[in-house]
């Protein structure tokens, strides 16, 4: 593969035949040799795709020739080759699981009654006016532990499902009046959450445009971001410039790390933090809630 490409979107608009979109989308990203992931509902498309910069740009070419996807916003990134195991093309309830279906309205404009949209020069503006601005992270919390904007609210979640009882607990109540930026990795979560936020009472709510991957390409390290971005293919983690400051620490020896692991009981396989070191030497192989229960402990051993 001469130049490995990486390409995320998502589009929210009314589809009226998602099977007839899914069955386009997989015939097309198969004949150009393209692996990763697609979902396709009854309001829009969210796509995460890889392979050579040539297949890459044909497949945006002919996605953005179909009129209610000319607008996608395509976020590219550089690939290592072979960065999905596979193509998955899906027909789904909802672009992003959230279990509140109900709650969305999309039309040709995109989702309805969301947060605003600010580019990353405009937080920074609001940065600069207001002093009560809050980042509220929109992503599941296990993703934070390597990246952040600073002093970013994450709320307990170990998939999206979780957030409607995060929101609905209480303890965020005292946000409702103030300043409240979503973000997450491109921004379809956003576009759901902030909905489900103001549904419930916060008051004013933004969301990052473009998520983190625009952040970074705009600002690199010189912004509020900190650390690495999480992200979920074989790279695993990408940094917005040289010297980035990782935030992550590895579980056995406590030096900084963005890289995660698998635990190697394969009842489990949550993902944890390890250094390279550490792994190369063969110490924490397992995540620590296996490490504390014995048996669990030896499975992980081998």
């Amino acid at each position: 593969m001469a130049t490995p490409k990486i390409v995320l979107f998502y589009v929210f608009t009314p589809l009226p035949d998602p099977e007839a979109i899914r069955l386009w989308q997989h015939t097309l990203a198969e004949s150009l040799g393209l692996t990763g992931r697609v979902i396709v509902s009854k309001d829009g498309i969210n796509a995460t795709l890889g392979g050579d910069i040539r297949e890459v740009k044909a497949y945006v070419r002919a996605t953005k020739s179909y009129a209610p996807f000319r607008g996608a916003d395509i976020k590219w990134s550089n690939g290592q080759g072979d960065d999905f195991p596979r193509l998955s093309v899906k027909v789904r309830p909802e672009l992003v699981t959230f279990g509140t279906d109900d709650e969305i309205t999309v039309t040709a404009d995109g989702v309805q009654g969301g947060g605003v949209h600010l580019k990353p020069g405009a937080l920074h503006k609001l940065m600069d006016e207001r002093d009560d601005v809050v980042f509220f992270d929109g992503r599941n919390a296990m993703e934070a532990q390597i990246g952040k904007f600073r002093d970013a609210i994450v709320p307990d979640t170990d998939t999206t499902r979780d957030f409607i009882a995060e929101i609905e607990s209480g303890k965020y109540d005292d946000l409702k009046d103030k300043p409240v930026v979503t973000y997450c990795t491109g921004g379809i979560r956003c576009e759901v959450l902030s909905v489900l936020m103001k549904n419930r009472g916060f008051s004013e709510v933004y969301q990052l445009d473009g998520g983190i991957v625009r952040y970074g390409e705009t600002f690199g390290n010189t912004g509020y971001w900190d650390g690495s971005l999480y992200v979920f293919d074989k790279r695993m983690h990408v940094e917005f410039g040289e010297g980035a400051e990782s935030i992550g620490h590895c579980i056995s020896c406590g030096t900084a790390t963005p890289e995660f692991v698998n635990c190697a009981n394969l009842e489990c396989r949550k993902q944890y933090l390890r250094c390279a070191e550490c792994t190369a030497a063969g110490l924490q192989p397992a995540c620590l809630e296996c490490t504390e229960q014995p048996v669990l402990a030896e499975a992980a051993a081998g």
